[in-house]
């Protein structure tokens, strides 16, 4: 019976050492990219240019910066605009950063009657999304509703020039 034992054990080891052995990760030499991210504290002064734009303008809007993922960094709804701004102002934000492209682009195409765009997942089509650009790299996007979109836009690309003198630690 011990020998028995024995020689189950032995068989055992010479199965699974070479196993062991194939299973050891290869080393690979892999190279990451590197971006550079949207912060809390440019998307506050993204905020604070757009909403002077705004007040400079006499206009009421909520104000959405969203990362390079679509997700809400910031928000900021300014007194007395409509409750459905919010989620308007969001909508534009996310298609500006999912489309790659500012939200008056897919707006003319559809007044040139590309009813296409109307397919488009997850997009609103009307100016007041732009894009938030550091040189040629998107890292993000702002959505302005509240007012006419040729306002939102205005408001919103006036909160997007912020970054065109960033500087990157």
């Amino acid at each position: 019976m011990r020998s028995f034992r024995f020689a189950a054990l032995l068989a055992a080891s010479v199965f699974f050492v070479p196993y062991s052995q194939a299973a050891t990760p290869m080393p690979v030499t892999v190279t990451l990219s590197t971006r550079t991210t949207l912060n809390l504290d440019a998307a506050k002064a993204i905020a604070a240019a757009a909403e002077a734009e705004a007040q400079r303008q006499q206009l009421r809007v909520t104000v959405v910066i969203v990362d390079d993922a679509g997700r809400t960094l910031l928000l900021q709804r300014m007194d007395g605009t409509p409750n459905s701004s919010v989620d308007v102002a969001t909508a534009k934000a996310r298609h500006a950063i999912n489309y790659r492209r500012d939200t008056i682009f897919h707006q003319d195409l559809l007044e040139k009657q590309a009813l296409a765009v109307l397919a488009l997942p997850d997009s609103l089509p009307i100016e007041g999304g732009v894009m938030l650009k550091h040189g040629d790299e998107v890292i993000g996007a702002i959505g302005v509703s509240g007012a006419a979109s040729n306002k939102d836009g205005e408001v919103a690309r006036a909160g997007a020039a912020v970054l065109s003198g960033a500087k990157v630690p």
